[in-house]
């Protein structure tokens, strides 16, 4: 058990403290004494950890010093937490792809003896190293992280990288990009908690990329927990790319049994993102206040209609990419031309470029509709697959050929065209993707490619 002492006048006092997993053990009073024990129990181990670093700082802090040989940590201490200057972070902040930046937190941090600072230099010398030397220099960098995971990452990070829960690429001494999510059926980690202590850690503080893969092969696939995390951290505005329900359909899970919850309360914590892309059932947009996002996708099974409205109400002026999977009813799915007249106006979306509108069971309708649409005239890709257009919907998009003569791309793959119908639609644009078409049981049976 760590034991601290502080002796001075009169006093003569100790005070050990011991953490074992989400439990923090505490003996204190006069030295020669048995003094007194307390035991507080927390949520989480990383509340425990958290705790046991506060309260040791402040016993330090205090005059109490380490006795030694009591044990510096403990079986279960957290490790060293990174030195931390808020005036070179938020130059980093400032210019997160300007290196000069980290070089000079790398002198600082190498001032206060944390590893972080020969990290830096290591993936600086990688950058301007040759090709041939790159190589060489990325696996010297690659050593140095798991040498030094204790202090990069502490304990629960490390773990959940050996099982492959967690997945990272480091970048001038900080994770740049991350990976969290189950592997397999066997997997027990919890991916909220896991989230959490990413969110938190150090090493995360120019975080750029964030993948969400499954959050539970055991029972329903969902991540409302996961978004809660998301919606209560500190806000990240180095966040460029956030990607929720990384998964594989329908091999890990059907696309519908998950659920993936409210993302409203994520733009105020991310208001820099780039890119969003979401998979999954239940999904709430709630009111998009996103202004510098780029592109966002959303794939679903069955999108409800108050998602729909939120999308076409959004304010978008930078973004060039919109993928919408409207579904079927039988998942949830609501809406139909009327409800994204807006969006085919082109309202709010002045930049927009590459519009897909996937997996609709209304995809004739939007044959009808789309040769007098607005947004079709500043559009370079317009994407139309997985729906359920017909010969008729294609005899539409052809005889009004020349509203689509300047796309560089019209894809109708994956719909219900005959051969005839593929042959006819190829007229209808410069480049048409028309292939991989699907044949119906009967007439009543033509349904989207994504469902279930």
């Amino acid at each position: 058990m760590p034991r601290y002492e502080f002796t001075e006048g009169s006093s003569s006092k100790f005070w050990e403290i011991t953490l074992e997993d989400s439990t923090l053990t505490k003996r204190w009073g006069r030295i020669g004494t048995d003094g007194q024990e307390k035991v507080e129990d927390f949520e989480s181990k990383a509340e425990a950890k958290k705790a046991y670093a506060a309260q040791v700082k402040e016993k330090e802090k205090k005059g109490y010093a380490l006795v030694a040989g009591s044990g510096a940590a403990g079986g279960d201490a957290p490790a060293p937490v990174s030195a931390s200057d808020p005036a070179l972070e938020a130059a980093i902040l400032a210019a997160p792809d300007d290196v000069k930046g980290y070089l000079a937190y790398a002198e600082w941090l190498k001032g206060k003896g944390d590893p972080r600072a020969e990290l830096i230099q290591l993936q600086h010398d990688t950058l301007e190293a040759s090709s041939a030397s790159a190589t060489l220099m990325r696996k010297r960098a690659a050593k140095y992280i798991a040498e030094h995971a204790d202090s990069l990452l502490g304990d629960e990070l490390t773990e959940a990288i050996s099982g492959e829960a967690l997945k990272l690429e480091w970048h001038l001494g900080f994770i740049r990009e991350a990976h969290l999510g189950q592997v397999d059926f066997d997997s027990d980690e919890d991916i909220p908690e896991l989230l959490g202590l990413l969110l938190a850690h150090p090493s995360a503080r120019f975080l750029r990329s964030l993948t969400l893969g499954m959050a539970c092969f055991d029972g329903e696939n969902e991540y409302h927990d996961a978004l809660k995390v998301l919606g209560k951290s500190k806000p990240l505005t180095t966040l460029r790319h956030l990607f929720i329900g990384d998964f594989e359909y329908p091999d890990d899970t059907e696309i519908s049994w998950t659920h993936v919850g409210n993302l409203q309360p994520l733009y105020s914590v991310f208001p820099q993102l780039r890119e969003l892309c979401v998979r999954g059932g239940e999904v709430e947009l709630g009111k998009i206040d996103l202004p510098e996002l780029r592109s966002f996708t959303v794939e679903t099974g069955g999108l409800p209609l108050k998602a729909v409205k939120s999308i076409v109400k959004a304010q978008w002026p930078k973004l060039e990419a919109l993928e919408i999977w409207f579904g079927s009813d039988n998942y949830g799915a609501g809406g139909g031309v009327k409800d994204i007249q807006p969006l085919l106006d082109g309202e709010g979306v002045p930049n927009l470029r590459k519009l897909g509108l996937r997996n609709s069971d209304f995809t004739d309708a939007l044959c009808e509709v789309l040769p007098k649409a607005k947004v079709v005239a500043q559009l370079q890709e317009l994407d139309l697959s997985m729906g359920v257009m017909t010969d008729a919907g294609a005899q539409v998009l052809v005889t009004n050929a020349k509203a689509f003569q300047h796309l560089k791309t019209l894809d109708v793959s994956n719909n219900f065209l005959t051969q005839a119908g593929q042959k006819l639609v190829a007229t209808a644009a410069p480049s048409v993707v028309r292939g991989n078409q699907r044949e119906p049981y009967d007439e009543d049976s033509r349904y989207v490619a994504v469902g279930e």
